[in-house]
């Protein structure tokens, strides 16, 4: 019988993705300023000079407790939508490949497939929102607030600039999605089968944690390369240096080393990883009473 389920509608979808994105940020409203801190970390060229808790006494000691909190207000403003996006998207590609490929369930590899599609369609989402958080965030930012940062980049680049990192945040988001889709569908299948509700959410924050965690070591280099490309002030008649994904991981790697690829990646883990269960939790459990709300056929 469950697998006579009909699906949910699409606004279901979204509505549980919003749900959840609201209660990860809130969640982890304490490790928030992990997020800062990651991004100070990126935009450090050459060898680190601190570590995770060394960078949050210096910009504490340097800059005052209340530059940790510069940037906030745009992934406040970004996470319902990003998530809702993120789910929906998942959804609404799994069943268009289940499809095409004539499968009527989830496969392995379908599901790393359909999770880099909602990778993909997420990144188109948040380009804005990133570049903002970023350029509040560098340790050279003189910008008042999110609306100055809106304000001057269309102000000396046009409203395109707004999109500056495009390339860089579909890659890296297409990664990671495809990493936590996929790891999720694994480990469901390998963990024992809930005997209750109980179960069933610790299994889905398991699965969701080991899935953000996966995620997070795949695309922390191409997060890397993002903090630069949108980090790095654009000078007329001049080719940045960080321009593309790809020749970027290159140069990083060349002249900084592998490791400068996963700087930040010790405060991101720490957010993305119970992050990523507490969204898959969230968005199982309102979906669920979607379907006890809806009635039949839907349970």
């Amino acid at each position: 019988m469950a697998d006579q389920k009909k699906p949910l509608p699409f606004i279901a979808n979204f509505a549980a993705g919003a749900i959840a994105g609201v209660s990860e940020i809130l969640t982890f409203y304490p490790l928030g300023t992990c997020g800062y801190v990651k991004t100070r970390m990126q935009l450090e060229t050459g060898k680190s000079q601190h570590g995770l808790l060394g960078s949050f006494r210096t910009i504490i000691k340097e800059e005052g407790a209340g530059r940790l909190y510069r940037g906030l207000v745009p992934p406040l403003l970004l996470e319902a939508p990003k998530r809702a996006v993120k789910f929906a998207a998942n959804d609404f590609w799994g069943r268009t490949y289940m499809g095409l490929f004539g499968e009527a369930k989830m496969t392995q590899q379908l599901s790393v497939l359909t999770g880099c599609s909602a990778g993909a369609t997420e990144s188109f989402v948040v380009v804005p929102f990133e570049l903002v958080k970023i350029k509040l965030q560098d340790k050279t930012s003189t910008f008042k607030g999110p609306m100055d940062v809106v304000k001057q980049v269309i102000k000396t680049e046009g409203v395109l600039g707004l999109y500056a990192g495009m390339e860089a945040t579909f890659w890296r988001h297409l990664y990671w999605n495809g990493g936590y889709f996929g790891c999720i569908f694994q480990v469901r299948a390998l963990m024992p089968k809930a005997e209750s509700q109980q179960g069933q959410l610790l299994n889905n924050f398991i699965s969701g944690s080991v899935g953000g965690f996966a995620g997070t070591v795949v695309n922390t280099p191409f997060d890397v390369v993002k903090s630069r490309i949108q980090g790095t002030a654009k000078v007329p008649g001049v080719t940045p240096k960080y321009n593309w994904t790809y020749p970027a991981l290159v140069t990083i790697f060349r002249e900084e080393g592998a490791a400068a690829l996963y700087k930040g990646f010790l405060p991101k883990v720490l957010r993305l990883a119970p992050g990523g269960g507490v969204l898959l939790l969230v968005v199982e459990f309102t979906l669920g009473v979607f379907r006890t709300a809806l009635g039949p056929p839907y349970i």
